[in-house]
C-alpha cells in the first residue's frame, strides 16, 4: 500500500542513476545511473590538469547505499539490499527499490522509508511474480514504474492510484529480464531497455512502438556469465541525447553505442578500447554538463574501475573510480551528485 504522504518529489529532468541528469564537475566547473574512510579515488593515467576534478557519487555496493566524497571518504552509508535503479530527488531524498517489487523514498537524514509502493501487492498483481528494475518521478508529481512480470509501465499518483498504463511488447517474457532502465522523454514517450529481447523500444503514451533498435552481436556468439567472459546484447540503459541520437549501454555486450534515428552507429567503444580498462557488464550512463559520459562497469572484477568518465570526442578516460575492495563486484547503479545541496551531508 502506498503511504499517503506528499507527492513523489521530483521530475524527469532531475532524476538520475543512469538518466541524462545534468551535472557539473566541481574543480573544472564545467550533474547521473556508495563505510569506508581513507581510500583515495583512483584516476586514469592522464595529465594532472585533466584529473584535478573528482566527483561526489551516490552508489549501491556490497555495504549498501553509500555516498563517496571527492576525496574518497564515505560521506554517508545505509545498509540496503540489491537495486537496479537509483535517483536523488530535488528534496535530497533517495528513490530506489526495496526487495524485488517495492519502490521507496528514503530520507537520508533519518534513514527511514517515508513513502513506498509495492507493485507485488497493488494494481492487480497479487499472486504474480513481479520485479521492478526501473522507475522515475514525473514532472506532474506522479511516479512511473516499469513492472517486469506484468509487462507494463504504470503511472501512480500521490494517492497510490494507477492513472495510466502502457502495455509493453516483450518477445521473451520473464519477470527478471523484461526491462532494465526506462526513461521518459521530453516528448512524453518512454524509452525502454528490454534486456532479454536485446532491444531498445520507444513507446508513445498509447503504447505504440514508434522506434526500435536491436543491439547487434557484432558477429560473435552468445556466452554465459556476468563478467568479462560473458557476451550478448542484454542492454541496461538507453538515453535519448540532445542531438536526437540514442546512447546505449549494452550490458553484457561490453560496449556503449551511439545510434541515429535511422539506426546507424556513429560512435562506439567496446570491451578493450580503453587502455588498461576492461569493460564487463556496462550498466548506467550519465551525460555530464561538460558533455562527458560516466559509464557504469559492473562485474568487471578486481583491478578494474566501477565507474569511468570518458571524453567522447577523444575517447580519453579523464576520471575513474576503482573501489572493488570497498564496494564489491556488483555496483550496478550510481549517480554523480557533485552540485547537489544536501543538508544531510554538508
Amino acid at each position: 500500500m502506498i503511504q499517503r504522504l506528499q507527492a513523489w518529489i521530483g521530475s524527469s529532468s532531475a532524476t538520475t542513476a543512469s538518466s541524462q541528469l545534468r551535472t557539473t564537475r566541481r574543480a573544472i566547473l564545467p550533474v547521473i545511473a556508495a563505510t569506508l574512510i581513507g581510500f583515495a579515488m583512483q584516476t586514469s593515467p592522464v595529465s594532472a590538469e585533466e584529473t584535478t576534478a573528482q566527483h561526489r557519487v551516490l552508489l549501491h555496493g556490497k555495504k549498501g547505499l553509500v555516498v563517496v566524497e571527492p576525496d574518497g571518504s564515505t560521506g554517508w552509508q545505509m545498509d540496503w539490499g540489491g537495486i537496479h535503479d537509483l535517483h536523488l530527488l530535488p528534496n535530497g531524498h533517495i528513490l530506489t527499490r526495496q526487495g524485488p517489487a517495492t519502490v521507496v523514498e528514503i530520507d537520508p537524514s533519518t534513514k527511514e522509508v517515508v513513502r513506498s509502493y509495492d507493485c507485488g501487492k497493488e494494481g492487480g498483481n497479487e499472486g504474480k511474480r513481479i520485479e521492478i528494475h526501473a522507475f522515475e518521478p514525473l514532472p506532474n508529481g506522479n511516479l512511473m514504474i516499469a513492472e517486469s512480470g506484468a509487462q507494463r509501465l504504470i503511472e501512480v499518483n500521490r494517492d497510490g492510484d494507477i492513472v495510466h498504463k502502457i502495455a509493453l511488447q516483450v518477445e521473451h517474457p520473464h519477470a527478471h529480464t523484461d526491462t532494465r532502465l526506462v526513461r521518459r522523454l521530453k516528448s512524453g514517450n518512454y524509452l525502454v531497455a528490454h534486456e532479454a529481447d536485446g532491444k531498445a523500444r520507444e513507446y508513445n503514451p498509447d503504447g505504440d512502438v514508434v522506434w526500435e533498435y536491436e543491439v547487434p552481436m557484432f558477429g560473435k556468439q552468445e556466452a554465459g556469465g556476468h563478467g568479462p567472459e560473458a557476451f550478448g546484447n542484454r542492454l541496461f540503459t538507453a538515453l535519448r541525447m540532445d542531438n536526437g541520437n540514442t546512447l546505449i549501454a549494452s550490458g553484457n555486450g561490453h560496449s556503449v553505442l551511439e545510434v541515429t534515428p535511422d539506426k546507424k552507429i556513429v560512435w562506439e567503444i567496446h570491451q578493450n578500447d580503453l587502455p588498461g580498462i576492461r569493460l564487463a557488464w556496462v550498466t548506467t550512463l550519465q551525460i555530464l554538463e561538460n558533455g562527458n559520459y560516466v559509464i557504469g562497469n559492473c562485474h568487471a572484477g578486481p583491478g578494474q574501475p566501477i565507474l569511468i568518465e570518458l571524453e567522447p570526442s577523444t575517447k580519453q578516460v579523464v576520471w575513474q573510480l576503482d573501489r572493488f575492495q570497498d564496494f564489491g563486484n556488483n555496483v550496478s547503479n550510481s549517480v554523480v551528485i557533485d552540485e547537489a545541496q544536501l543538508d544531510w551531508l554538508d
